[in-house]
């Protein structure tokens, strides 16, 4: 289970990478937050909220998982306009989809 649930991770930090959600292995009803988005649940809507940032991304950089039962605990940078942004992520996943995602990440790069 454990490998299993680091390739839906990194299969979302690729769909990011490649700038194409639809491979990005969410559950509907995904409940997602970080200091941008706030709280919020959906597929759609997190899909949404990641679309506006696709354009400023240049790379995703991977440097460490952490897996306990159906958690993953990712440490990421993404590479942007804005600089690098290191992050801290956590992702519960299950059945192969992530059902959950809280990021963790100072936004003022983003927010100016």
């Amino acid at each position: 289970m454990k490998e299993e649930n680091i390739k839906a991770v990194e299969a979302y930090l690729n769909a990011l990478k490649l700038k194409d959600l639809n491979l990005a292995p969410f559950a509907d009803d995904i409940l997602f937050e970080d200091p941008v988005s706030g709280k919020n649940t959906g597929a759609e809507n997190f899909r949404a909220f990641l679309s506006g940032f696709l354009p400023a991304i240049n790379d995703i950089h991977i440097h460490k998982h952490v897996c306990e039962d159906d958690f993953v605990v990712t440490h990421w940078e993404v590479d942007t306009v804005f600089g690098i942004i290191p992050i801290l992520e956590k992702f519960r996943v299950r059945e192969g989809k992530i059902i959950e995602a809280f990021g963790f990440y100072d936004p003022r790069p983003i927010l100016g």
